[in-house]
Formats: structure tokens, C-alpha cells, sequence
């Protein structure tokens, strides 16, 4: 996954230092961090351009008509335009086991104040929820709903 954030080292601080990502390389303008099975990329917001992220304009149809590239249509305005960053997406950080997921829900809770309380959620897996320096909302889980189960036993 990538994402484009405004301030490259305020993001790199708050996954490595809250949620526990380690960055394996780094640019100017660039960073890939992981955790476990998760790669993530962050890129600079500033050096997002039209292109692939953008919207797709079909030529003489609305967004969304079905239009395909070579048909005259263009790239719309990048995701710099307005709007707000990661509406309308969860992303999701699946970790190990529910024990994890507590442990790092203690973590973050003890540093950031807008965090959602860890919950057993309908559906049998724990899972808390935040949002990043520039607006992007995660959720942190795990993968076991059988260990939640049997923890609330």
C-alpha cells in the first residue's frame, strides 16, 4: 500500500514510533516501512501528479461511465485537489493475534489521545481505531476470530 503525505517525517514518526513499522529505505521525498507482512509506502503529497490515482474522465461521459484510456479522455484533477485525504476508506493493519492487537492498543492510547476504544466487535475479532498525521483512518485487528472467542469465554 501506498499513501501521500504532506509532512514525510511527521508519517514515518508516528508508524514507526506508534505503530511499530520499521523503515527499510528512505529518500528525500520517499519512504517503504514494514511490519511484519506489510509493506508500506509513503510519498510526498507535493510530488503527486495527475495520472494513475487521479480521476478517470471518460471523453463526453461522466465519472464513472465506463470509459476506457484511448477513448479521449483525460486524467482528472490529482488527489491534491479537494476533498478529504482517505474518505470513504478503512485500512486496515491485521496483526498476529488478539494479544498483539491489546498490546499495541495500549501503546497507542498511552501517546495519542483520539484513539477508539479496543472492542470485541459483532463480527468476533477485537480491533481499535485511528487516524494518521494527515487524515487516513485505520483499524488495527487481527486474524483469529477463534481467539476471541475463546478469550471471552
Amino acid at each position: 500500500m501506498e499513501l501521500f503525505v504532506d509532512d514525510l517525517d511527521v508519517s514515518i514518526a508516528f508508524y514507526t514510533g506508534l505503530l511499530g513499522f520499521r523503515v527499510v529505505r528512505r529518500s528525500a521525498d520517499y519512504a517503504v516501512l514494514v511490519r511484519g507482512h506489510v509493506v508500506l509506502g509513503l510519498g510526498l503529497m507535493a510530488n503527486l501528479s495527475a495520472g494513475p490515482g487521479a480521476a478517470w474522465q471518460p471523453a463526453g461521459g461522466a465519472r464513472g461511465a465506463g470509459g476506457a484510456r484511448g477513448d479521449g479522455g483525460s486524467w482528472g484533477a490529482g488527489a491534491s485537489g479537494a476533498g478529504a485525504r482517505g474518505a470513504g476508506v478503512e485500512i486496515v493493519l491485521e496483526l498476529d493475534d488478539v494479544d498483539e492487537v491489546s498490546a499495541l492498543y495500549e501503546h497507542c492510547a498511552a501517546r495519542v489521545a483520539a484513539v477508539e476504544p479496543l472492542r470485541l466487535r459483532p463480527w468476533g475479532l477485537h480491533d481499535f481505531r485511528l487516524t494518521d498525521p494527515d487524515g487516513y483512518y485505520l483499524r488495527v485487528t487481527h486474524g483469529n476470530a477463534e481467539a476471541s472467542e475463546a478469550a471471552a469465554v
